[in-house]
């Protein structure tokens, strides 16, 4: 498919890794821009980056023979990531990112370096790139030269699902190395591409973790014979924040035709975890709206730096790489996503307590079966990291370059604890899918509304009803990948 000039969040999740072709459009923008910059390179002019030393250095001034060496050392240098290797599928988003952004024209490079960009997306020649190293500042440096590296033929690659080195893969690829011009290093690994890759890929399993929210909350209230007063349209017609009023009408459908709601209620009202389900998923929902704003603003703009104005004759030395916008709104939807797991797991512990005619633990036969108690413990210890991954990675900062970067955002950080968050609020709403689903069986021979009974069947022919006592690993991660599903697309 043609890459498109703007890229969405919806777009991206619906995104079948097809190959991609730059436009015309595209390749006119880039071929113009480095035109522009080969021209303007014979005045002499010392450009910072281009014909200067970097960081701190930047006024040691290159010579012209240097400047392709310049630019491969600089890569090299720059490939210093540690820890846990990126997930494929993120770094296939990042390389995404690199092509979108460099085609906005405002970069210097050749269409060949955008082009052999495109060549690794399409033939999915992966570079293995690492999780540690960004500051969040000066562009996400560490990250992307490891993602750059292939480009010379250095660092290593997953071709067909096998990693090795990167110039085996291409030549298997039938691909050669590239020697870069003058810029082009510079403008590959500035950019916030990896702290926009994890947001984006969190923000998609978001928009489907935040439906399953409301499903599994349906499904509890009706297992905990909870009341569907608290989302009626009045009580959210006089509070209309939009998230709150979204979720109520979702869970007010989902529970319309349940025969255990038409069933008679002593209680007058009911916990919180129920009852606020509209305040509470709803305020995240629009955490969500906010962050993937800021996201779809950031992934469609020219980050690196110095950025090259050919329709300004200018070449301008700023800061667009610095990741304080995605840094904070990280931390913030981490925050907001965090609550989801917080108010999952109070509504497990009160399927599990024995109230309200259930037996404890929804364990058949207590006392000689444990049923799912130890499962509500799981969820309590994963809340409990949550809160941890929640402490702010943007209120910190290190100088760095000889303090010629004395401010830096930390996003990187922020994204990778963000997506440890959404990984974690899947497997705490999993332990919560189960003890509903449980406590549903145990409420037999009534029945929940048609949505919520196809969830529960469509479930139970990979997850089984527990009698007794039995290894709940399996069936926990069973229910998590569960939730790899569209819940929307289960209930047609």
């Amino acid at each position: 498919m043609q890459l498109p000039e703007h890229i969405s969040i919806e777009l991206l999740s619906k995104w079948n890794n097809d190959s991609i072709v730059l436009s015309e459009a595209a390749t006119g923008r880039v071929a113009h821009n480095r035109a522009y910059l080969d021209n303007i390179l014979k005045n002499g002019k010392t450009y910072y980056g281009i014909n200067t030393g970097f960081g701190s250095l930047c006024n040691v001034r290159i010579q012209d023979h240097e400047l392709s060496l310049l630019q491969e050392n600089l890569v090299c240098s720059h490939a210093c990531g540690m820890g846990d290797e990126v997930p494929t599928e993120i770094v296939k988003l990042m390389l995404l990112l690199k092509i979108h952004g460099l085609s906005r024209g405002y970069s210097g490079v050749r269409t060949a370096i955008v082009q052999r960009l495109a060549d690794m997306y399409n033939q999915n020649i992966i570079p293995v790139v690492y999780e540690l190293g960004s500051l969040g500042a000066s562009g996400d440096l560490a990250p992307l030269a490891h993602l750059s590296l292939p480009l010379l033929g250095k660092g290593k690659v997953y071709y067909n699902n096998t990693k090795m080195p990167a110039a085996e893969a291409l030549q298997k690829a039938g691909l050669q190395p590239m020697e870069l011009a003058a810029k082009e290093g510079l403008a590959l690994l500035n950019g916030t591409q990896f702290m926009s890759s994890y947001l984006t890929w969190s923000l998609i399993q978001i928009n489907r973790l935040l439906v399953w929210a409301d499903v599994i909350g349906a499904m509890s209230a009706d297992a905990y014979m909870a009341k569907d007063e608290p989302f009626q349209h009045p009580i959210h017609r006089v509070r209309p924040h939009k998230g709150q009023k979204d979720t109520a009408a979702r869970i007010l459908k989902l529970l319309q035709g349940s025969e255990i709601q038409s069933l008679y209620k002593e209680q007058v009202q009911d916990p919180y975890s129920f009852r606020c389900m509209p305040q509470v998923h709803g305020a995240t929902k629009d955490v969500a709206d906010t962050v993937t704003d800021v996201v779809e603003c950031e992934i469609n703009s020219v980050t690196d730096n110095p950025i090259v104005f050919h329709d300004e004759d200018a070449i301008m030395s700023g800061g667009n790489f610095h990741g304080q916008p995605l840094a904070l709104h990280a931390d913030f939807m981490a925050i907001a996503l965090a609550e989801i797991a917080n108010i999952s797991e109070r509504r497990t512990y009160l399927l599990v307590s024995g109230q309200r005619g259930l037996p404890p633990f929804l364990a058949p036969d207590a006392g000689t079966n444990s049923g799912f108690m130890i499962a509500q413990y799981t969820a309590a210890s994963i809340v409990s990291q949550n809160k941890q991954y929640c402490t702010p990675a943007s209120v910190d900062s290190i100088v760095s370059s000889n303090g010629q970067e004395d401010h830096v955002s930390m996003g990187a950080n922020a994204v990778t604890k963000l997506r440890k968050v959404v990984q974690n609020v899947q497997r705490v709403l999993a332990i919560e899918l189960l003890t509903a689903a449980q406590a549903l069986d145990l409420r037999r021979p009534h029945t929940s509304s048609a949505p919520i009974e196809k969830i529960w069947s469509t479930l139970r022919k990979e997850v089984t009803y527990m009698p007794k006592d039995e290894v709940l690993h399996d069936k926990l991660v069973a229910a998590e990948r569960f939730l790899d599903n569209d819940p929307e697309q289960i209930m047609l």
